[in-house]
């Protein structure tokens, strides 16, 4: 057993008081965290080891918090040794949202997660975050040219192209910076979310936290890269959340062309985002699999940006560059193909 396994194990066995303890991995993560499903007696917990050379473990414990004081769920914290970066938390399954999301449940899963967002929104505090500012958001969009074009697909960025995603991530922040900021869960997507009998969804992977645009943990919900659904309905969901935003806070909501309008702004940001961070998970960490979701968050990226004359020339460099071809190209060198889980309906 390697040292950090038999430290992990011992370090459990002293918080159970038992050494009659089975282990199996409970989930992957795209950080240096690994998950572990602990089990004895018929109980289950899960432990949360991340190594404090690359992880902080202290900012998992605040959040947890900040949510469960919201009236959300979210694990609770059994026990901690946050210097070696050992969490025993309280286990709220193995059924996440993407396990159950099909036609027929879609609409009430999405409720339970609307109303368990607006209550974060309602009632988490936000003090002492860090904020969604104009240096990070650009940051997240420099990886797209960074590690998408230039190291996954080999691409020279001449300077006509830098001058047009300049401009598209002048735009894009500044409709996340005009929007009302509250507190963002960062990843509040099919993944993250449990199904559970009571207290609906459980809520993970929220270390992350930040104050930032009203529309992000939407975008991250209801244009999630691993599921997608026809527009008219996910423009029904988005109305439901503004409804609900408007009913306690009308100066905050706003319009609902203006907020359908940040949604979608807000989305292009993330999907430019998260199209860099997939590459740069294989490139720089060498996980693959994250590849193969690049495809719908391009189709994402396209069928908004259509919609918008601001982002005429993002679409217009995106076909220029033939993007979607390339990427599947350069996946299938990678021996990556897409991801299955997006066969679904398409976004558009």
């Amino acid at each position: 057993m390697q040292s950090r396994d038999l430290a992990a194990a011992r370090w459990l066995s002293a918080q159970l008081g038992t050494d009659d303890l089975a282990m199996a991995p409970a989930s992957e993560d795209a950080s240096f965290r690994r998950y572990l499903r602990v089990r004895h007696r018929g109980r289950s917990w899960v432990l949360m080891d991340a190594p404090p050379a690359h992880e902080d473990s202290r900012p998992f414990v605040d959040v947890a918090r900040r949510l469960a004081a919201a009236g959300v769920t979210v694990p609770t914290v059994v026990a901690a040794d946050l210097d070696r970066g050992f969490l025993l938390l309280d286990d709220l399954g193995t059924t996440c949202y993407l396990d159950r999301l099909v036609d027929t449940t879609a609409d009430a899963l999405y409720r339970d997660a609307l109303v368990a967002l607006d209550r974060i929104q309602a009632g988490a505090d936000g003090r002492g975050l860090p904020r969604y500012d104009q240096a990070r958001l650009q940051a997240e969009m420099a990886l797209f040219p960074d590690w998408l074009l230039a190291r996954h697909l080999g691409l020279a960025i001449d300077d006509d192209a830098r001058g047009v995603l300049e401009r598209v991530f002048g735009r894009l922040t500044a409709a996340c910076l005009e929007q009302p900021q509250v507190f963002v869960h960062r990843d509040y997507h099919s993944r993250n979310l449990m199904v559970l009998a009571t207290g609906n969804p459980g809520i993970l992977d929220f270390q992350d936290a930040v104050v930032g645009p009203v529309t992000y943990d939407l975008v991250s919900l209801l244009r999630d890269l691993y599921v997608a659904w026809p527009r008219p309905r996910v423009e029904r969901w988005v109305a439901d959340a503004h409804a609900r935003l408007a009913g306690r806070d009308p100066s905050a909501a706003g319009d609902l062309a203006t907020f359908r309008r940040w949604f979608d702004l807000t989305g292009v940001q993330r999907h430019l985002k998260v199209a860099g961070i997939f590459a740069r998970l294989w490139h720089r960490d060498g996980k693959a699999r994250y590849l193969a979701d690049i495809p719908l968050t391009l189709e994402y990226l396209l069928a908004v940006a259509r919609r918008h004359a601001e982002l005429g020339e993002l679409v217009a460099l995106v076909d220029r560059l033939d993007l979607p071809r390339r990427v599947a190209r350069a996946n299938a060198l990678a021996g990556v193909d897409r991801n299955p889980a997006t066969a679904c309906p398409p976004p558009l």
